[in-house]
């Protein structure tokens, strides 16, 4: 625990966590992502017609700062379902393919799409870069 009383910025970021059942930190928004990661990420969860609000970090390195404290993973993107963080990327790409991701997100793997579907992981589209900003997509 830090010395402060109050953080604004933390406090802000644990209660999108605990308002939002499926909520991802990226790099960028779901319709342009700004790195890869993010982009393969929301590609996954796109593909599984799971919503979920998305917090772009890069307009404030705070949120990066204290997400990576709250979440002790320092690498973006994170997922968080139901106010517990599920990891990143390579996690969640993982647990995709295992079917474990639809199933934490308790929905039908076989519906959803991903292996037991016969699907292949979702690649994502090229995106053209644009302004940046905070979307919410539930």
């Amino acid at each position: 625990m830090s010395d402060e009383s109050t953080n604004p910025m933390r406090e802000q970021i644990q209660a999108a966590i605990e308002e939002n059942p499926v909520i991802l930190f990226m790099k960028g928004t779901p319709d342009q992502p700004m790195c890869g990661f993010s982009a393969r990420t929301v590609a996954i969860l796109q593909s599984v017609g799971q919503p979920f609000a998305a917090v772009n970090i890069l307009p404030d390195p705070r949120i990066r700062q204290e997400l990576s404290s709250l979440s002790n993973w320092p690498t973006i993107p994170q997922l968080f379902i139901d106010g517990e963080f599920v990891g990143g990327c390579d996690i969640v790409s993982e647990m995709y393919q295992s079917g474990e991701l639809q199933q934490a997100l308790g929905l039908d793997a076989g519906e959803a799409g991903g292996p037991e579907a016969g699907g292949p992981e979702p690649t994502p589209e090229p995106q053209a870069a644009a302004p940046l900003s905070i979307e919410n997509r539930l």
